[in-house]
């Protein structure tokens, strides 16, 4: 139906955009009216502090130095003893807290973003909060909300959507777990840090409109929110590094939005020091570079006031002071409750699972029934990304395992080598043992060989080792080293899965095509200090052929299959296609052409291309599942819980339709320079505007239910519009359903617009039958675009169209709203 909101109650809607705006971002250029805040004093404590310290002591409050007794942590910022000032740890942790000590390995932000539940996210920042502060941790440097603008960026897993208010609100309720544990909370990465490539040096350049409507809103959320710190991005915004613009860090973060907590550099993120200084950059990490020595000579000197040193440490005291670090008052240091941790990470790894696809019953599975395994994270658990987002689990179990406890007869089959097989002997000349070489202390060992190949083939060579990456030894064929040093921390930053072999070893590969014949094969490793063990294997065209045909063998004789398939993404690096890595596509073919009763559970990053999509019977997303993954998806495949995810990102169909595709500008840019030429059309509202199919659509998952909406009524409020609709379980079990609420443009703006945008949404579970009446506000400021002319939000007035649907394109009731001028 349509109401018309009344002229008062428009002018309460401008009023409250009015008052958005006030608390809301400044424009690249600042706007006339818009008073710059005075730095505000911290109060007694922190101010007497400040006159106490010495310009060392201040400085070496400014950057992260050696910790003395380092838990394993990221960085560490050395407390001043002679005046009670505590040093500072600073854990990364967007999945768990990541030190060397066991924590509960949570799933990743993407899987807990797919429930659509605020308060969920508010009990996973808890866990972490709490795990934090138990393991010595006194800052956590998460959560990552960065918008998915690309498919290809290596850390899409780390963060929430590419939609700006889902991520607005999961991010505010998650911080206020967080902190409410008295951990403070940072959130990165501030802004436009959409990519792993270059992102050390991409200039991105971006419009002012798109910047506050798109990637700025779930930052000021977070400092709605109270995060204490904010981390700076690595690249460039408008030609000018983050950690020194001072359009980001002091015109929008501290006038507009009124922050008052500190600014961190990314690690290795600083680019200078008086400029930095200057535009607001508080600290350097992870360590003094910019903002040790060179900071004191700079002060000396008169390159830069006292007063900006001073201001910077105000900004850290005050932040140490309001959580109780400066005067004793935070609370003792809890013990680690690991069943409350894991509890949570079943929780969330069901509640985000994501039903894409289930023809023909296909789930939920039958228990007693027979079952056929396939794919190497059925058996192996894949727990988390690579990068900062690595925990050390308290336990992980196998997917097979958690099958096996449900089904009658199982077999499994690998389907896909990751590890690679055994060198046969009869190829090596002279012989070698390749499965098994143990480098003594301080001893060096070579071999100088022939590998002899009896056909053309594919090889793929694995090498496992126990030494730092930087001493695994060195494998030349024909000349050519096949596992050089990669570039930077390239190392360091080699995914969650493929990188560890099961027994704990690394792994680095190699894939090229080998003629026919000998090839000569040099090997030399050193043992170092506490020796190496290490082993060189192989996957062959033949080896992988073997591993189909057992596959097949084992699907034909089941009823139902599950195959696992994998994408393990890792920060510093993008993926180059959204297909599924390595052979996996043909293994899928090949087995579901076997047994059409084959649910594919994927185990990846971000969205996939799925050309085997249609001979599948179900697919369900899983994304990385944490320690308690195993438990959780086999608990939804055989329907012990409804699969309550939602897609929080649009899966396009393959790599040449999606807001990015084919266009080197927009990404990964072009010789340094990327822009966002897209604008506000991010994600989905992409796919809208140019009348672009996606394979799957933002906001889709199935129930293993089925849901009814209508009686939709649109009424105004004093905050925005509130929408009213009836939601009813036709089905004839539980099920979990997320109503989206969707808004229209505005025939008053001149300013682009999206066909439609979300507005709310409500995470609802119901009994078969049962029917439940469902508000949900809109804001003013989803109803609000920015006005890069006047550098503020300005109110969409107009008849605008209202939806309600299961997803951005399964849209079920429509009304419309005139928003008074």
């Amino acid at each position: 139906m349509s109401d018309t909101v009344s002229r008062r109650s428009a002018l309460r809607l401008m009023g409250g955009a009015i008052a958005v705006a006030t608390a809301a971002t400044g424009g690249l250029v600042p706007p006339a009216h818009a008073q710059a805040r005075p730095e505000k004093g911290a109060g007694p404590r922190v101010e007497g502090l400040i006159a106490r310290l010495t310009l060392d002591e201040k400085i070496s409050l400014l950057h992260g130095a050696t910790d003395p007794a380092s838990l394993g942590q990221a960085g560490y910022v050395p407390g001043v003893p002679r005046l009670g000032i505590p040093p500072l740890r600073l854990t990364d942790g967007p999945a768990g807290v990541r030190v060397t000590a066991h924590a509960t390995a949570l799933p990743a932000p993407a899987l807990l973003a797919s429930a659509f539940d605020p308060s969920l996210a508010r009990r996973y920042g808890q866990v972490v909060g709490r795990e934090g502060r138990a393991l010595g941790q006194d800052v956590l440097l998460s959560p990552m909300v960065n918008l998915i603008r690309t498919p290809y960026a290596g850390r899409n897993f780390e963060t929430l959507s590419e939609d700006p208010l889902l991520a607005s609100r999961l991010v505010a309720a998650e911080i206020g777990g967080i902190q409410g544990e008295h951990l403070i909370a940072t959130v990165k990465h501030y802004a436009m840090n959409n990519q792993e490539q270059d992102r050390m040096s991409i200039d991105v350049r971006v419009d002012e409109q798109t910047m506050h409507e798109i990637e700025l809103r779930g930052f000021e959320a977070a400092i709605d929110a109270g995060a204490g710190a904010v981390m700076g991005a690595y690249n460039k915004v408008n030609g000018t590094f983050a950690c020194e613009n001072k359009t980001l860090l002091t015109d929008i973060l501290r006038e507009r939005w009124g922050f008052e907590g500190w600014v961190m550099t990314d690690w290795f993120a600083a680019h200078s020091t008086v400029a930095a200084l200057t535009a607001g950059l508080d600290m350097e990490m992870p360590d003094g570079t910019y903002f040790g020595t060179a900071l004191k000579t700079a002060v000396q000197n008169g390159s830069v006031a006292e007063r900006y040193v001073d201001r910077a440490v105000r900004r850290v005291l005050a932040v140490m002071d309001r959580f109780g670090l400066l005067d004793g008052s935070v609370p003792p240091r809890p013990a680690r409750d690991a069943a409350a941790g894991a509890a949570v990470a079943l929780e969330v790894a069901k509640a985000g699972a994501t039903l894409l696809r289930n023809e023909h019953r296909t789930l939920p599975l039958a228990r007693g029934g027979s079952v056929a395994v396939i794919g190497p994270t059925g058996s192996l658990p894949f727990v988390s990304g690579g990068g900062s987002a690595h925990v050390v689990p308290d336990h992980a179990d196998s997917p097979l395992d958690a099958i096996k406890s449900r089904a009658g007869k199982v077999t499994y089959a690998l389907g896909e080598d990751l590890f690679g097989k055994a060198i046969p002997a009869s190829a090596l000349s002279p012989a070698l043992d390749s499965e098994g070489q143990q480098v003594g202390a301080g001893k060096i060992w070579s071999y100088d060989g022939t590998l002899t190949v009896p056909e053309a083939d594919e090889w793929t060579f694995v090498l496992h080792f126990s030494s730092a990456p930087t001493a695994r030894p060195k494998v030349l064929l024909d000349g050519t080293e096949l596992f050089p040093q990669a570039a930077g921390f390239g190392e360091y930053f080699s995914g969650g899965l493929v990188s560890t072999a099961p027994d704990g070893l690394s792994v680095r590969r190699k894939t090229l095509t080998l003629a026919e014949g000998g090839h000569t094969l040099r090997i030399s490793a050193q043992g170092g200090a506490s020796g190496l063990l290490f082993r060189l294997r192989r996957i062959t065209g033949a080896t992988r052929a073997q591993d189909v045909a057992e596959a097949v063998k084992a699907a034909r004789v089941a009823r139902d299959v599950v195959l696992f398939a994998y994408e393990d993404a890792t920060e510093g690096l993008d993926r180059s296609t959204l297909a599924l890595p390595g052979h996996q596509e043909r293994l899928i073919e090949a087995v579901t052409a076997a047994n059409p009763r084959t649910t594919v559970v994927l185990n990846t990053s971000s969205a996939t291309s799925m050309p085997w999509l249609g001979r599948t019977g179900a697919v369900l997303q899983m994304y990385y599942p944490g320690q308690e993954g195993a438990e959780a998806t086999a608990a939804v495949l055989y329907g012990e819980c409804d699969p309550g995810g939602r897609l929080t990102q649009s899966f396009p169909v393959d790599d040449h339709h999606h807001p990015v595709a084919d266009n080197p500008l927009r990404y990964p840019g072009v010789d340094g320079t990327e822009e966002y030429s897209e604008g506000i059309h991010v994600g989905y509202r992409w796919y809208d505007a140019e009348g672009v199919r996606p394979l799957f659509p933002f906001g889709h998952g199935l129930s293993y239910t089925t849901f009814a909406y209508d009686s939709l009524r649109v009424r105004p409020t004093r905050r925005g519009l509130e929408v009213s609709f009836d939601v009813r379980n036709t089905g004839r079990r539980t099920g979990v359903t997320v109503p989206q609420v969707y808004v229209g443009r505005s025939p008053d703006l001149r300013l682009d617009q999206a066909v439609r945008v979300l507005g709310g949404f409500e995470r609802l579970t119901l009994r078969a039958g049962e029917r439940r009446r469902v508000t949900v506000e809109v804001s003013a400021r989803t109803l609000s675009s920015w006005d890069p002319k006047r550098h503020d939000w300005v109110l969409g007035t107009g008849l605008r169209g209202v939806w309600v649907g299961a997803s951005s394109r399964d849209l079920r009731l429509r009304a419309s709203v005139e928003v008074g001028k």
